[in-house]
């Protein structure tokens, strides 16, 4: 089962640790997907991404 980083929004494929904020606040109750490549775009600016990877929309 997915999860997803309440703080950040990263999606985990597997542990109970973020691995780009190092949170252990995670849950499997999110909504939407999105990727990001670049983030520098404004998608990830406006859902506050600064790295590379999987995060929900809505967590």
């Amino acid at each position: 089962m997915k999860k997803a980083c309440k703080s950040c929004k990263r999606i985990l494929v597997k542990g109970n640790v973020c691995p780009v904020c190092h949170s252990t606040d995670i849950t499997t109750s999110f909504q939407g997907v999105v990727v990001i490549f670049d983030v520098e775009s404004e998608i990830a600016k406006r859902l506050g991404i600064t790295a590379p990877g999987k995060y929900a929309v809505r967590v």
